[in-house]
């Protein structure tokens, strides 16, 4: 899963590059700004079912060695078959 303190970074630049747009009367609002980005980015991350790098590295590795032994039986059945042929 995403790490929360990149979730909060994230959240900070957003809020801060949005209250540069904001009237002079409403900077106050960038905590409330801030808070419902955070809150936004957290639920929209959940929803896109991520994994980590970790678990990604993991499934990679376990996948080329998956394609490595199906290799390896498939050049053992073109020698089988080639010697029922005989």
């Amino acid at each position: 899963m995403i790490d929360p303190r990149q979730i909060e970074q994230l959240a900070q630049e957003w809020a801060q590059r949005l209250t540069q747009f904001l009237p002079p009367g409403l900077k106050g609002f960038r905590q409330e700004l801030e808070t419902n980005f955070r809150a936004m980015l957290q639920n929209g991350l959940e929803k896109l079912d991520l994994v980590s790098r970790e678990q990604f590295e993991t499934q990679r590795e376990l996948l080329a060695r998956s394609r490595a032994k199906l290799d390896e039986l498939e050049q053992q059945v073109k020698a089988l078959e080639a010697q029922l042929k005989k």
